[in-house]
């Protein structure tokens, strides 16, 4: 059969068959994904919306590389590391593409020497992670991100990026949301008074993080059968982990006998009392929640972490459930040092928000709604009621682009006037400039409003001023 096989082959090749018919396979690679214009236009008004408020808080703008030196990024992100994507060597430099955009601005205000920034940045992160596509996460993804640096008074910052997450959630009306809160150091805190040792911290960390997707039940049993913690210390834990509430909640636990002698739970509580008295004074604090199981799986947190979460009524109980987070992020006192060669600090404090969850909702509410999306921003058709007019529709064209119109005409010499107007009804271009022979003699052009069909003719000088008139209404 061998023999055969490779005879049959030595003649395929002698006929030269398939030479350049080779078969493509058609798709985006695992965890990524293509836009089409339709969602590429909710994406830049959610960016917009988003980017406006950065620079409503006095935010500037940087960039940094898509890959970093791999040691940049390495024992940043504790069980996450092992998402991180390696780069082949081109050329004496070990690389990965970046995780997340907080590192890299670590490093890059260690580099530069500086220690006092309020700054936001959007780009694309890399995660060689599982994907689940239709719960918006994905292997290459978008991050939003704002963040104080500097040494200021205690939580005014951390403060103000709560706020920052309210006005961008309630701008973008996704449903009603909470944001929950609590205190690396509270954590930590409550880890040594119930017994769990120095070395466990991080992983009973990540265990409880996962309060919001599991069960108590679960959560212990993880801790106490895959980690090896006491089932006494697991349940101690169980005991503070499954509160939650504000002010009065804060006040109880500075009372509690264990937690109240504590150092690091003390600082924590008493900065998370003075959070929420800043926080009641932004008049936010309806929509905050002091939550113990919050954890947030990151290694660099040192202070305040916060996560935001949309709630959606469950038909079964008649209470709000969480339906996945939108916005995360925290106090991080110690990263800028890890990177300076003196080991300065730098404290920082920062939001990320997770745009491609907030995308897939928004996209699924437009397709529910089936609210027309306008995919250009043209304003005006420029049409012709006769043949023989391109030149006439060039020139026009031509005043209006330099004049900073966006106007478009259809790439044919003599289209119908029918097919110019139906191409403004379906792609939603508001007005249609039209000439005809007997306007050029009389000076003026036809502007004909495509939604009320009313036309009025304009004298040609002062056609761009109308037009900046009529669109800026819209």
């Amino acid at each position: 059969i061998a023999k055969e096989v490779a005879k049959l082959l030595e003649m395929k090749a002698q006929l030269g068959g398939d030479e350049g018919k080779h078969k493509f396979v058609l798709k985006t690679p695992k965890g990524t994904r293509d836009y089409s214009p339709k969602q590429m236009a909710i994406r830049e008004r959610v960016f917009s919306a988003i980017i406006n408020c950065f620079k409503r808080h006095g935010a500037e703008v940087i960039d940094t590389p898509v890959f970093e030196l791999k040691e940049t990024l390495t024992g940043k992100y504790g069980e996450d590391s092992k998402l991180i994507y390696d780069l082949k060597d081109q050329g004496g430099e070990q690389l990965s593409l970046r995780y997340d955009l907080t590192v890299p601005f670590a490093r890059y205000l260690a580099m530069n020497k500086i220690t006092n920034i309020k700054r936001y940045h959007i780009a694309k992160v890399y995660r060689r992670d599982n994907p689940a596509m239709t719960r918006g996460r994905y292997r290459e993804f978008y991050q939003c991100d704002f963040d104080i640096a500097g040494q200021f008074d205690p939580m005014i910052p951390d403060a103000e990026c709560l706020k920052i997450v309210h006005e961008i959630l309630s701008d973008l009306q996704l449903g009603d949301f909470l944001i929950k809160v609590n205190d690396r150091r509270i954590l930590d805190g409550m880890f040594a008074v119930c017994g769990v040792p120095d070395s466990k911290f991080r992983t009973i960390c990540s265990s409880v993080d996962k309060l919001d997707k599991m069960l108590w039940e679960e959560v212990r049993s993880e801790m106490v059968g895959e980690k090896g913690l006491s089932p006494e210390a697991a349940d101690r834990i169980g005991q503070y982990v499954q509160l939650h509430g504000g002010l009065e909640l804060i006040e109880q636990l500075l009372q509690d006998p264990k937690l109240s002698q504590n150092k690091l739970a003390k600082e924590g509580l008493g900065d998370m009392k003075l959070l929420f008295e800043y926080l009641t004074l932004f008049g936010i604090t309806g929509k905050i929640s002091f939550d113990l199981s919050l954890a947030r799986g990151l290694d660099y947190y040192t202070g305040v972490i916060f996560e935001a979460v949309l709630l959606q009524q469950n038909d079964h109980v008649e209470e709000l459930v969480s339906v996945g987070s939108v916005a995360g992020g925290g106090r991080y006192d110690g990263l800028v040092g890890m990177f300076d060669p003196k080991g300065r600090k730098v404290p920082c404090v920062g939001v990320s928000i997770g745009i491609e969850r907030i995308f897939s909702i928004l996209e699924q509410k437009m397709e529910a709604s089936e609210e027309k999306i306008r995919t250009t921003e043209t304003q005006v058709l420029v049409a012709s009621a006769q043949k023989k007019l391109l030149e006439e529709r060039l020139k026009l064209i031509s005043e209006l682009w330099d004049a900073g119109i966006k106007a478009e005409i259809l790439y044919k010499k003599n289209p119908k006037l029918l097919n110019q107007l139906q191409y403004c009804e379906d792609t939603g271009i508001p007005l249609v400039a039209i000439v005809g022979e007997q306007e050029l003699k009389d000076g003026v052009v036809k502007l004909r409003v495509v939604a009320t069909r009313e036309e009025v003719n304009i004298r040609r000088e002062s056609l761009i001023e109308e037009i900046r008139m009529r669109t800026s209404q819209l």
